[in-house]
């Protein structure tokens, strides 16, 4: 084990090295190390010594109490930060999420053991090489998750593992080690304790991964019943259609894995048939229907994203894609239907809409295909020729603005946008008509008729 050596940035270096030249003990710890051995770019570099925060605080020139009540201290080198803290032993867990105090210790042992995973639980430095006490060297080649320790302590503890536990599965392709896996049947009631903002944090790193289709797994341990209902509901609501081979919960998975790995696209894959529990009807020929799923799954989808404390720039995001992922499904898209479309959807975001629906086609059963794909390449071909031609479908693009609507002898006020939004529901029909004389003389046509009723 000690013949792996890592690269450690010159900071990381610098300060383990002011560190054992005073006397203590110092490491890079955790994910680093377990990246590093993994061949992935560690995205964070966490440092632990046997030295008291003070102590580390009187060898550094430069600090920041970042956490120091919890033995954490921010050395600075030049323009950058590192978290250093002391080897500790956590006190009792009140609230299954956080300690009531911490101890510090000179015992790296006592240190490795707090922490949540093996494949986490693995410190290095230059001088001693890997320091795996817990066995995380041979649940890395077994690919294997495991808690350090009790897992059983280790859940009760911080609920947030038992997030964490799938997420790592999911990001590094491992499994779940089976008594970790039972202790988290065990303990998964204690989500309930987690704030929104750290489950929705580690579900968007869970789907966002290589696997998402891991979220079954979360499903199996009971996970979902907790912080996302609405996902056993879809995994338990059939799709008795030509169009479809799978349930409404493996469906989305299929779409899930077949989107790109950005976060709006994920999450619209997730949600786009988070209705249809609710709107399944079955006719008398057995044949199940979902009539409207997609606008009342937009209003849903935004309730589930406000409850994890999602951001409002991702809600409208996933909402807009969630209320138009079926649009154009039956091949029944003209010209003037898609300037509609665009003027509400917005052309920015016409490319995620088409990912949204070849992944959705590949979540389905071959039942028209073939005809489902041509519609959709139909419609990008309308796209183009209608960003090609400079269609008109905003009110920006109206060869006419409020000035010189004004400029008629209209006063400024609603009047203005009133007048524009008929122009552009006009012209969106006929783009010929997007001419500076010709949308003057439909003003004209419009407020003598107005003003003639």
């Amino acid at each position: 084990m000690n013949n792996i050596k890592i690269e450690l940035p010159s900071g990381v270096a610098q300060i383990i090295g002011e560190l054992n030249k005073a006397g203590y003990e110092a490491y890079a710890v955790g994910g680093c190390v377990r990246d590093s051995i993994l061949g992935r770019d560690p995205h964070d570099w966490d440092i632990t010594t046997s030295a008291m925060p003070l102590e580390v605080k009187g060898i550094f020139k430069r600090t920041v109490d970042t956490g120091i009540k919890h033995g954490t201290v921010t050395v600075l080198l030049g323009d950058e930060g590192f978290e250093v803290t002391t080897f500790r032993v956590d006190g009792e867990y009140s609230d299954h999420r956080h300690p009531t105090d911490v101890k510090f210790t000179r015992n790296l042992r006592e240190d490795l053991l707090r922490r949540d995973f093996t494949i986490n639980a693995m410190a290095y430095s230059e001088k001693t090489g890997i320091v795996d006490i817990y066995g995380g060297m041979d649940d890395l080649e077994n690919k294997i998750i495991k808690a350090v320790g009790d897992p059983d302590a280790r859940f009760d503890e911080d609920a947030l593992r038992i997030m964490r536990a799938v997420r790592f599965a999911a990001q590094l392709g491992f499994d779940i080690e089976e008594n970790t896996r039972e202790a988290i049947k065990r303990h998964v009631k204690y989500l309930e304790d987690v704030s929104a903002e750290r489950i929705e944090t580690e579900l968007t790193k869970l789907i966002m991964s290589d696997h998402p289709e891991l979220l079954i797994d979360a499903y199996n341990l009971g996970i979902t019943e907790i912080i996302f209902p609405e996902f056993d509901k879809m995994m338990e609501t059939p799709q008795n259609t030509p169009f479809h081979i799978y349930d409404v919960g493996r469906h989305t998975i299929k779409v899930l894995q077949s989107v790109p790995a950005e976060k709006v696209l994920r999450y619209a894959a997730l949600l786009h048939d988070i209705a249809k529990p609710e709107c399944r009807t079955t006719d008398e020929n057995g044949v199940d229907h979902f009539k409207k799923h997609a606008v009342y799954g937009a209003d849903k989808s935004v309730l589930i994203m406000k409850r994890l404390r999602m951001d409002n720039d991702s809600i409208k995001a996933v909402r807009r894609l969630v209320y138009w992922h079926d649009y154009g499904i039956y091949g029944d898209v003209s010209k003037r239907s898609l300037r509609r479309m665009l003027s509400e959807f917005g052309a920015e975001n016409f490319q995620d809409y088409l990912a949204i629906r070849y992944a959705d086609i590949c979540g389905q059963s071959d039942h028209l295909k073939e005809e489902k794909i041509k519609n959709t390449e139909s419609i990008k071909k309308l796209y183009d020729e209608i960003i090609r031609d400079k269609d008109c479908f905003t009110v920006k693009q109206l060869d006419i603005t409020g000035k010189d609507i004004m400029g008629l002898g209209i006063p400024a006020g609603p009047k203005i946008g009133e007048i524009l939004n008929y122009l552009l529901e006009r012209v969106m029909d006929d783009p010929s008509l997007n001419e500076n004389d010709k949308l003057k003389h439909m003003i004209e046509e419009h407020l003598s008729n107005v003003e003639g009723k």
